[in-house]
């Protein structure tokens, strides 16, 4: 009994990791107002070789999917955020307390997309700024909520690899 109880609290607590999530969303939009500021529309300002800051505003989603479309993606985009953000909050909400990597992968995944909502609400479009290429080459032109995301998703990804399949891990924890 006492055994459940503790893991039952140390579930509640890998809320306490939405700080993260809070920090990433300051700092996300910190940055893309000091580069709205800061920067004129799509004039690429050289910082070092193959990376510049090039203000650029992307009304679609990653890679600019579907920034072509005539405006509805952008409450599409929003719609679909906040029931990941939701989807992801229940998740961490559930985790064992053993799970801080995963903790920290979702907080990581909901600050920024979090953050990139904010920009879709407000904006209409997601300010993107940080812009790396080699020689020819350029790579679509990205911010810090998207760097969260990708962290995340990664983070996620190693720890399907860092791990074993876990089949009935959990019904021997709790002997």
């Amino acid at each position: 009994m006492d055994a459940a109880m503790s893991e039952q609290q140390g579930a509640g607590n890998k809320l306490k990791w939405l700080w993260l999530a809070v920090l990433v969303i300051i700092l996300d939009l910190g940055t893309k107002a000091m580069a709205t500021a800061m920067l004129t529309y799509g004039d690429p300002v050289p910082i070092i070789p193959m990376f510049n800051l090039t203000l650029l505003h992307n009304t679609g989603a990653a890679f600019s999917f579907l920034a072509g479309a005539d405006g509805w993606q952008r409450w599409f985009f929003v719609t679909l955020a906040l029931v990941v953000s939701g989807v992801l909050i229940y998740w961490l909400k559930n985790l064992h307390r053993h799970e801080t990597w995963t903790a920290v992968a979702i907080v990581l995944i909901l600050g920024g997309a979090l953050g990139n909502v904010y920009d879709r609400v407000v904006h209409g479009y997601v300010v993107d700024f940080l812009h790396l290429y080699w020689r020819d080459w350029h790579f679509p032109a990205f911010n810090l909520a998207d760097t969260a995301i990708t962290i995340g998703a990664a983070m996620m990804i190693l720890d399907m690899f860092r791990k074993p399949a876990d089949s009935d891990g959990d019904a021997k924890r709790s002997d």
